[in-house]
């Protein structure tokens, strides 16, 4: 126990060193929503950091608003993390997981399990494509999103 705050101290220099830099980003998507009743599209704008574990792995966060193109329904509010590897130069292999709100004013909340592929265009600007499944509570249908996407790295 007494070499516990030397091991904490060791942790937290460990997390500020240069080495576990990221990145931030803001990016825009475009998709399509559906489930067993009907599908619709689906925008959605998105600002994260990502935190670099090694010069491979990666973890990171993410804010969301989503809006489902159709009539009677809200912007979707989220939050949730992502965990991934770097596969290929300028690529990006990732799992994440979310909670949101809903998009209409009776409904409760829902949960997301995604994964995706970002490809850098050139140093600042990549592309990506992400399937999400969404666990829908209130006796609703899950459903389901594929949407591309195109982003800004700071």
């Amino acid at each position: 126990m007494r070499h516990l705050p030397i091991l904490v101290s060791a942790a937290l220099a460990s997390i500020a060193t240069p080495a576990l830099a990221g990145e931030t980003y803001v990016e825009g998507t475009g998709g399509v929503i559906w489930n067993r009743e009907d599908s619709h599209a689906v925008a959605a704008v998105t600002v994260g950091h990502d935190i670099d574990l090694s010069e491979r792995f990666f973890v990171g966060g993410e804010g969301f608003a989503e809006k489902v193109l159709a009539d009677d329904t809200r912007v979707v509010w989220g939050v949730g993390g992502r965990v991934g590897a770097r596969v290929l130069p300028g690529s990006k292999l990732y799992a994440a997981a979310n909670w949101q709100t809903k998009d209409c004013r009776e409904c409760g909340s829902a949960a997301g399990l995604s994964t995706g592929w970002e490809q850098d265009l050139n140093e600042k600007v990549y592309a990506k494509v992400e399937y999400k499944h969404l666990l829908v509570d209130d006796g609703e249908p899950d459903s389901d999103i594929v949407a591309l996407g195109l982003g800004y790295k700071f």
